[in-house]
């Protein structure tokens, strides 16, 4: 978070009475049928669990904000220590009463707690602004976030005590449900407000009489609506942001809208996107205006484009910083780099992790270069690998040209000054100075450094035998 919001946040947070945020990150999602805990699957290229934090954290201070976790403990801690969030450890995994029921001591400092589903990713920083608010205005012990999704199926409904009242009569599982409520759609989201002391005076009376032996954070509506506390439930208007991912084909289908929010939110800022359902592109990418997408394009991790780019089709740009009107043509791969203005880059150039290409810096056909640094104007336009490299500014490096970085044990730099003219096939071995002005022969292999404004050659001296061919071949006839 930006110390701008992070301090939004924080005031937020105070004028709201000291709100705590709890999210559920304990359970194994067994029917993901993976190894890996549920909340760390991904969409939009962050765990699931990274989304809800980020949307909790716009509304209050991290350190406000206690993740309960379980399974694989200390694999989800180290996913998202770097947020700045609480840890709550519920060693036994006995449903999300127990949850809270373990949370008891990280919360009972606060007024009011909202509880969040880990592995609710699409939900709104809106949303929880929204509930914070009806939850304060109707002055409820407990505020229920409901949906009415297009298929209610396998969620809990909510019954209201008439159609118009905000109050919660009781809330159904599916299971549960009589003859003549099936046609209900209000379901409990699995989100909620809580004022934390009705909440933590009546939290040892939830019971595990159910056919799961858990304990139900759902069961607190009745609990509190017994003793006279007011329940009330308050409906988002968007419902595909409370649902979550039991299977692989639901975390899918969360990707998928995920990304299509995000084209939507680029097109709308200015950005054309063309066939944006061809397009792969995280959540945390940022493109100015006036930037062409075009399609079959992965825009990954935190990358950020100027304006005025054209990026073509089957590039993969994975945190990367690419400056204003810049052309990468197709099938570039570029990770953890840096483009400024101007350069031109591909077809099928390779950029790898610190590469650094200035203002106007072409890198051409099948370049690849890692830790290299070209300078502006610079020039590598084919067949080349420069690694652990610098190259100085209008410097032309020819075809075939390798930096041979690596002993076998150690990696070494190159270091190319500026207007130096580096001739095709030539291998310069590192540790290695080319200073300004100085010329490389095609086809040589310098392991010297060169002065500024000299010629170096590192090749054997050309031998033409005329006639050698017809003798050669006068010379095998006789042999048969």
């Amino acid at each position: 978070m930006s110390r701008t919001r992070e301090d939004s946040a924080v005031r937020h947070s105070e004028a709201i009475g000291r709100m705590a945020v709890v999210i559920m990150a304990a359970g194994k999602g067994t029917r993901l049928k993976s190894k890996r805990p549920k909340v760390l699957h991904e969409i939009g290229g962050r765990p699931l669990l990274s989304h809800v934090i980020a949307a909790a954290g716009r509304v209050v201070a991290p350190n406000d904000i206690y993740v309960v976790i379980g399974h694989q403990a200390e694999r989800v801690r180290e996913a998202v220590a770097a947020t700045g969030v609480g840890f709550v450890e519920q060693t036994e995994q006995r449903g999300t009463g127990h949850a809270i029921q373990c949370a008891r001591p990280a919360i009972a400092g606060y007024e009011h707690v909202l509880v969040l589903s880990g592995d609710v990713p699409l939900i709104r920083t809106e949303t929880i602004e929204d509930l914070w608010r009806f939850h304060q205005a109707e002055r409820a012990a407990m505020t229920i976030l409901t949906a009415i999704p297009e298929d209610p199926t396998g969620y809990g409904r909510v019954l209201r005590r008439s159609p118009d009242s905000p109050e919660v009569e009781a809330i159904v599982e599916q299971k549960a449900l009589a003859a003549g409520q099936h046609d209900l759609r209000e379901i409990n989201s699995g989100i909620y407000a809580f004022r934390v002391a009705p909440l933590l005076e009546h939290l040892d009376k939830l019971t595990n009489q159910n056919a799961h032996k858990e304990f139900y954070l759902t069961d607190m509506a009745g609990l509190l609506g017994a003793a006279g506390e007011r329940v009330v439930a308050t409906l988002s208007t968007v419902a595909a942001e409370v649902l979550g991912a039991n299977t692989i084909a639901e975390l899918v289908a969360l990707d998928a809208t995920m990304r299509r929010e995000t084209a939507s939110r680029l097109m709308a800022a200015g950005v054309t996107i063309y066939r944006p359902e061809t397009c792969v592109i995280d959540a945390e990418v940022e493109i100015e205006p006036d930037t062409v997408i075009e399609p079959f394009v992965q825009l990954l991790g935190r990358t950020r484009i100027g304006g005025d780019c054209l990026i073509r089709s089957y590039t993969v740009i994975e945190n990367c910083k690419v400056g204003s009107n810049v052309l990468v043509r197709q099938g570039c791969v570029m990770a953890e780099s840096t483009v400024e203005d101007g350069a031109r880059i591909g077809p099928y150039a390779h950029l790898r992790p610190g590469s650094e290409i200035g203002q106007d810096a072409h890198v051409g056909n099948f370049v690849e270069t890692k830790k290299a640094r070209l300078g502006k104007g610079a020039k590598a336009n084919h067949l080349t690998y420069l690694g652990d490299a610098e190259v100085g500014e209008g410097t032309n490096v020819g075809a075939g040209v390798i930096t041979c970085n690596y002993d076998g044990v150690n990696k070494f730099r190159t270091k190319i000054g500026k207007g130096v003219f580096v001739g095709s096939d030539s291998t310069l071995v590192a540790p290695l100075t080319v200073e300004d002005g100085a010329y490389i022969g095609a086809g040589s292999c310098i392991t010297m450094d060169v002065p500024a404004g000299a010629l170096a050659l590192g090749r054997s001296r050309q031998v033409t035998k005329e006639g050698w061919v017809a003798a050669r071949k006068a010379q095998q006839q006789e042999k048969r």
